[in-house]
């Protein structure tokens, strides 16, 4: 029996992404889609992408079938998701939040960052964090919770915190990084990141043939990044805009410290494998290889790429993905299939577009 799936703010580039996944996926049938602007317009005439595949019409934000769905998307803006979280739980519904509102512990560092009051903090304790390589015993326990009837909430990690999370985790959870030290962290991303409302940055004219840096040491994704890695203070985060469609790379440099002392680059991949083995997404590139961004566009995978700088001492780790996909609606139904019960892999593309 498929499980009845509906996705708030699918008009958006990451909701699109999601009913892109959903139909295909082999046990959640998307029966609600919404879009506010979009109400009462067939998804096929607002993508033409899905003529052919789909008679789904876009409905409000506040469709009642909602209430009526096993699972719900939520690819809106921060404190968006504040607004309708609560009453879906309380409705039944399991929710999967690609925003921010649920992925910082402390509401506080929530309301520093990004200058709203939190408005259900008793949910963040509830809540697993969407990052399945790096959180799996949260999102287990949360797939027994809802085995046993209850409806739950996962918070999806950020697509910069995907790409350098997945980057460094292994180094920094090893105790190879030096105690104290920066982590400088190095990131570029494709103009869907920024969403599909345009902005003087993003529009044609501006993006095209230009790469910047933009909020630098203020990005809201740094405080997210300490936490994952558990590097309070420490974690300095320089965004950059390139004109890509799809795409996100993540440069991470890692002083490291003794521990790391006698190691080669060929035993830090064979660590990073060890760490990631079983993960049917993250591939670990062979040592000194760089990955690409083109790589693993349209796939939910996470290239990681290692070179060391043994006259430095400092370790270079690369993570690329495709910020739509395992950035946003990838990570997404890949939390929402371990919730469920069902395989991991389920309804996700694991090969990237070859052209």
């Amino acid at each position: 029996m498929a499980y009845r799936a509906g996705v708030v703010g699918a008009a958006g580039y990451a909701g699109v992404e999601l009913v892109r996944l959903l139909l295909a996926h082999p046990d959640f049938e998307l029966t609600v889609i919404t879009s506010n602007a979009d109400a009462g317009t067939p998804l096929a005439s607002t993508y033409p992408a899905f003529t052919g595949a789909s008679d789904l019409v876009f409905s409000g934000h506040d469709a009642p079938e909602l209430a009526g769905c096993d699972v719900v998307f939520l690819a809106v803006p921060h404190t968006a998701a504040l607004a309708q979280v609560p009453s879906l739980l309380a409705a039944g519904v399991t929710v999967v939040d690609l925003s921010a509102d649920y992925r910082l512990s402390d509401p506080a560092v929530y309301e520093t960052w990004y200058g709203v009051p939190h408005t259900s903090p008793e949910l963040l304790a509830e809540r697993a964090f969407g990052l399945p390589e790096l959180f799996a015993d949260e999102l287990a326990a949360l797939a027994t919770r809802h085995a046993a009837g209850d409806a739950v909430l996962v918070a999806c990690a950020g697509c910069y915190p995907t790409a350098t999370s997945l980057a460094a985790a292994p180094a920094v959870r090893a105790g190879l990084v030096a105690p104290g030290a920066p982590v400088v962290v190095d990131a570029i991303s494709g103009v869907t990141g920024a969403g599909k409302t345009p902005s003087a940055r993003t529009h044609f004219c501006h993006a095209e043939e230009n790469v910047e840096a933009y909020n630098v040491c203020r990005h809201r994704h740094t405080p997210e990044i300490e936490q994952i890695l558990d590097l309070p203070g420490r974690v300095v985060f320089t965004p950059h805009l390139a004109p890509l469609k799809r795409g996100l790379l993540s440069t991470v440099t890692l002083p490291l410290g003794p521990a790391a002392a006698d190691l080669t680059a060929e035993e830090l991949v064979e660590r990073y494998r060890a760490f990631y083995a079983g993960r049917p997404f993250v591939h670990v590139l062979d040592a000194g290889a760089c990955p690409q961004t083109a790589s693993v566009a349209g796939s939910n995978v996470c290239q990681v790429g290692l070179a060391l700088d043994a006259r430095t001492g400092v370790l270079v780790a690369m993570g690329a993905i495709d910020n739509l996909c395992k950035g946003a609606a990838g990570q997404a139904v890949q939390c929402a299939n371990i919730v469920f019960g069902l395989s991991e892999a389920a309804g996700l593309p694991v090969m990237a577009l070859p052209v």
